[in-house]
């Protein structure tokens, strides 16, 4: 799901090293990229979100058995196709949530690249995996390290988990230096090759945010005993902080294809794609507390965690919206923080939502944006 984006792109090169068979591929528009991927990998059943683009690419590929699907529905389809034991979620944004919740529901393995799913919807999607019996390994590479270095561990042993931060492009520099910062600076990521929508939560650290709220579900751990540490290196991917005060840390060299793979292959290793990591030439692995006043999108992150309900989806779909906008250059870079506290103060929150309140909150949210940014 998301076959053309930067998680897609690299789930393919993993799956292709290990020769595991594609049933099924999913993209928004990218219908190029999407009909080589096509033609290489020979899926059953190939979804395209928007109607124009998936027009497009039947006539493109009308030389092949292939079954192509539309839409929200087309997205279900994929991720539920026959013979797939693996969905691995990488659609950017909410657009992943009913795809998810989907073929949780079938008791599939989810490799979930989507944050968003859990932090729109996390105690849902937890509930629906335990009552099917599906599996949610995560892909990101902060949460694949907690899950590594939890394995065989009791959760009543752990006292916090430690999420390291790159810091993004803006690591170290104070608010006022950041008051003017454009879409292209805060494209320039010093340590990852990652979607903009990612590079610009990285840049507010929004992403961070997003992340504290998926390890609480994920891990069943409160958001104030998930720490967050900047890590300018990006060698340490995450650690875990024991009841006796020991930790333990997974490192590797910054590549996604390890994390993804290593959701493919569970309980099992394989040889990787990525390099290895050579610990005789690291000079130094240094982390730093992170600044809140430079970054408040991870503040509010957190007090939304704590807040709980549907305000986490608010904060998510507002989010959304407010980077679409910054990333066009309709509003600065604090104005994706303003807007969407904005947002998450005036959507009322539901605290035991259902998945219609999710999906009508993130949507108020987006439109709430919108309107505030005058771009109705």
């Amino acid at each position: 799901m998301g076959s053309t984006g930067s998680i897609g792109r690299q789930t393919l090169e993993v799956a292709e090293s290990l020769d595991i068979p594609v049933r099924a591929l999913s993209a928004r528009s990218n219908i190029k990229l999407l009909e080589e991927q096509i033609r290489k990998f020979k899926p059953a059943v190939a979804a395209v979100l928007e109607q124009g683009p998936a027009a497009d690419l039947k006539a493109r590929v009308r030389d092949l058995d292939l079954s192509i699907v539309t839409g929200m529905d087309g997205l279900i389809d994929a991720a539920c196709v026959d013979g797939a034991g693996t969905v691995v979620t990488a659609v950017v944004g909410a657009d992943g949530l009913l795809p998810t919740l989907a073929a949780t529901d079938m008791g599939r393995r989810i490799a979930l690249a989507n944050k968003e799913t859990l932090v729109c919807a996390g105690a849902l999607v937890m509930e629906r995996a335990r009552q099917s019996g599906a599996e949610i390994l995560p892909v990101d590479s902060e949460h694949s390290a907690l899950f590594q270095c939890l394995r065989g561990r009791h959760m009543s042993e752990v006292k916090n988990l430690l999420l390291t931060a790159s810091g993004g492009p803006f690591r170290g520099k104070p608010r006022a230096a950041l008051i003017n910062a454009t879409p292209e600076m805060a494209l320039r990521h010093p340590n990852w090759s990652m979607g903009k929508k990612v590079t610009i939560d990285s840049a507010t650290m929004m992403n961070k945010g997003l992340e504290v709220i998926e390890a609480s579900h994920l891990f069943s751990v409160a958001a104030q005993r998930i720490k967050v540490l900047d890590h300018p290196e990006s060698i340490v991917h995450s650690m875990v902080e024991f009841s006796d005060n020991s930790i333990i840390a997974q490192l590797a060299c910054p590549d996604m294809r390890l994390p993804i793979q290593y959701a493919l292959t569970y309980p099992h290793r394989e040889p990787s794609l990525a390099a290895g990591l050579d610990l005789s030439e690291l000079s130094a692995l240094t982390f730093y507390k992170p600044d809140f006043d430079a970054f408040p999108c991870l503040a509010l992150a957190y007090e939304t965690a704590r807040t709980g309900g549907t305000a986490c989806a608010a904060l998510n779909g507002a989010n959304e919206a407010a980077v679409g906008l910054f990333i066009k250059g309709g509003i600065s870079f604090y104005d994706i923080y303003e807007l969407v506290h904005a947002a998450v103060d005036n959507i009322k929150n539901i605290e035991n939502p259902s998945l219609e309140d999710i999906i009508a909150t993130d949507e108020s949210a987006k439109r709430f944006v919108f309107e505030r940014a005058g771009r109705a």
